[in-house]
């Protein structure tokens, strides 16, 4: 059982790599390859209630105030649901360009939520708030 969990540990670190590979690169298309149809995306004030939502908002953004931005990303844990879920903590922030590290205030917390489906790792769900509160 161990030896299938670290194939999936490494399946969904590659999907989690393959987002943000994708936002680097300014991809809508690429970024939600791996998110299911029915997929949601909840931040700060705003829902995006399908992968296609997701898609034009990303392709929105890369156009305009996301253009030339890139990620930090650190997996916090993943855990599994079963056999064909799993959640995945992490820290990450958004590299505007000419900046070398992300500001404090712009450091957030997400959760993942992915389901195995045919095999292979699918993002479902996405959420993610500030890691300090507001002063």
């Amino acid at each position: 059982m161990s030896d299938n969990r670290a194939k999936d540990r490494s399946a969904i670190t590659a999907v989690l790599q393959g987002v943000y590979q994708a936002w680097d690169a300014g991809d809508a298309d690429a970024f939600v390859a791996d998110y299911t149809q029915e997929a949601t995306a909840i931040l700060p004030g705003s829902l995006r209630a399908s992968r296609e939502e997701i898609r034009q908002s990303m392709a929105a953004g890369f156009a305009s105030f996301l253009k030339g931005t890139t990620t930090t990303d650190r997996q916090l844990g993943i855990r599994f649901l079963g056999r064909d879920g799993a959640i995945v903590v992490s820290e990450t922030g958004i590299l505007f360009p000419g900046e070398s590290e992300v500001p404090a205030d712009r450091v957030t917390y997400a959760t993942w939520v992915l389901e195995k489906t045919d095999g292979a790792w699918l993002v479902a769900g996405y959420h993610n708030s500030p890691a300090k509160p507001a002063s």
